[in-house]
């Protein structure tokens, strides 16, 4: 399975000629991010993972939860409600949805609607949660509002992943970008894993 990094936090998984994006937002600035993708999976529904022009303009199945459902319903049977706990198979890949709720990020305001994709039983993107399942490759959020470098080092640390891959990274400038570089370079010669960001338009070969 091959992994692609795009904008902020989008990935494209492909193998065998198919292809899925997962949280192509309004932060993920390529044109291309969804050319020839089956299926569109969106964690939730803040605008740097969601961004329903987008997706206006795709023809691809679009798995999400309920919360970014409701603002799709001119899309008819093209969208499909998903919740933690379901299991559904697109494009060749086998999914498994993890989690329900968005990280808390606000003492004013109720968590949103958040689920996590578990691919092929190898590759998690828990979205904005730290959500713990068994996945031996792990896209690691790398830096929000919501998050703190002890945070993201504790999350990492319970995962246990054989590597991990930080996105959510559209936020920083070159000197937060370096700092999340170093951290995950230190965690990397910790655990002995592959640790690292992955930069836009980067790829990486998974099993799958």
């Amino acid at each position: 399975m091959r992994i692609t990094k795009f904008g902020h936090a989008c990935v494209r998984l492909e193998k065998s000629g198919a292809a899925i994006v997962i949280d192509p937002g309004r932060m993920t600035p390529e044109p291309d991010a969804l050319t020839g993708a089956e299926a569109v999976l969106i964690t939730h529904e803040h605008f740097d993972h969601f961004d329903p022009e987008r997706l206006r303009g795709s023809r691809s199945a679009v798995y999400t939860c309920a919360g970014v459902a409701r603002h799709l319903s001119a899309f008819g049977d093209r969208v499909h409600v998903v919740r933690g706990g379901d299991h559904f198979s697109v494009a060749g890949f086998e999914i498994s949805v993890v989690g329900d709720k968005h990280h808390f990020s606000h003492p004013d305001v109720s968590p949103v609607d958040n689920v996590g994709f578990l691919v092929d039983g190898e590759v998690l993107h828990p979205g904005d949660a730290l959500t713990v399942v068994d996945a031996p490759t792990l896209l690691l959020p790398g830096q929000a509002p919501w998050l703190t470098v002890p945070d993201m080092i504790g999350y990492l640390r319970r995962m246990a992943p054989h590597r991990a891959y930080a996105v959510h990274d559209g936020l920083l400038n070159e000197w937060g970008l370096k700092v999340l570089d170093d951290v995950l370079a230190g965690e990397a010669e910790r655990a002995g894993a592959d640790v690292r960001r992955l930069r836009p338009g980067q790829s990486v070969e998974v099993p799958g």
